[in-house]
């Protein structure tokens, strides 16, 4: 029998509220016919509302937690990852097209990338943050604070490696995020939220919505619970409408754009859902 999969909200796998799912199909083969392959889940706005309710209560204790303690939390998911491999393999294969051997460098490389994120969760810090040279006596401090709750809309085309790749680093700051996975290619977003579930990340840091990023963007992007909004999965989309959308609660805002996720990552993805905090303080004799 075909599953029907479920989608990852609160550390748990409900179904939809609306109990809508749709047909997942693997890419097409030589003869142009595409394979059905499983039922996924259609989130609906009320399901992302749920996963924004989710989110805010968890990243308060995900953002209190120790900078090295979230990094090795994030290492436990790569090695989870890592345990999975051969299922990731084939569920990247069959969703992208790829052969054996592509697929399995996709999934090597997103695993890499996890640990790369992971690594830099006790480092960014000494990045981002300064000791200012003031003229009195003061000392003035200046030191990184994850942006909050942050909405994302993964890559339609990269079913494993952009998810990656937007997801890991919102959360190793501190941040607790709602994803969007690809619309056509979910089955490798969940069983990454598989992952998650069996590794040490606390439920509601990270939650994955499947179905239709058109409609369930609008409402992340005017949702006034909602920090953030990462639109890189949203280039077909009339993005600029959930641009103007997230103003009304001033909502960081990260465009979409001509971007090679399989290159080297770059800090500015951390740094993009951080907010300076600057502290004065008076210098004793």
């Amino acid at each position: 029998m075909r599953k029907t999969y479920k989608l990852f909200i609160g550390g748990a796998f409900p179904r939809s509220e609306s109990g809508r799912s749709y047909e997942v199909y693997a890419a097409a083969g030589r003869s142009g016919k595409r394979a059905f392959l499983a039922n996924a889940a259609k989130a609906s706005r009320k399901d992302a509302r749920n996963a924004v309710v989710a989110a805010r209560k968890a990243v308060g204790g995900w953002a209190g937690a120790t900078a090295y303690n979230r990094g090795q939390v994030l290492y436990r998911v790569a090695e989870v990852m890592e345990s999975r491999r051969d299922q990731l393999v084939a569920e990247v294969r069959t969703a992208e097209g790829l052969s054996p051997a592509r697929a399995g460098a996709v999934v090597d490389a997103a695993i890499d990338r996890w640990v790369w994120y992971a690594g830099w969760s006790d480092k960014i810090a000494q990045i981002t943050g300064n000791l200012n040279p003031v003229a009195g006596p003061y000392f003035n401090i200046s030191a990184p604070e994850p942006t909050g709750v942050v909405a994302v809309l993964a890559p339609q085309d990269s079913s494993l490696l952009g998810l990656v790749s937007v997801v890991a680093p919102v959360i190793v700051t501190g941040n607790a995020c709602v994803v969007v996975s690809s619309e056509s290619m979910p089955l490798p977003a969940i069983t990454l939220a598989e992952c998650l579930a069996t590794s040490d990340v606390p439920g509601g840091v990270v939650n994955i919505l499947t179905g239709d990023a058109a409609e369930m963007a609008p409402w992340l992007a005017s949702h006034l619970d909602v920090n953030g909004i990462d639109l890189t999965g949203a280039a077909d989309l009339d993005w600029a409408a959930f641009e103007a959308a997230a103003a009304d609660n001033l909502k960081r805002v990260r465009r979409p754009g001509p971007e090679d996720l399989a290159a080297a990552p770059e800090l500015t993805r951390m740094t993009a859902w951080l907010e300076t905090k600057t502290v004065w303080h008076p210098k004793g004799r």
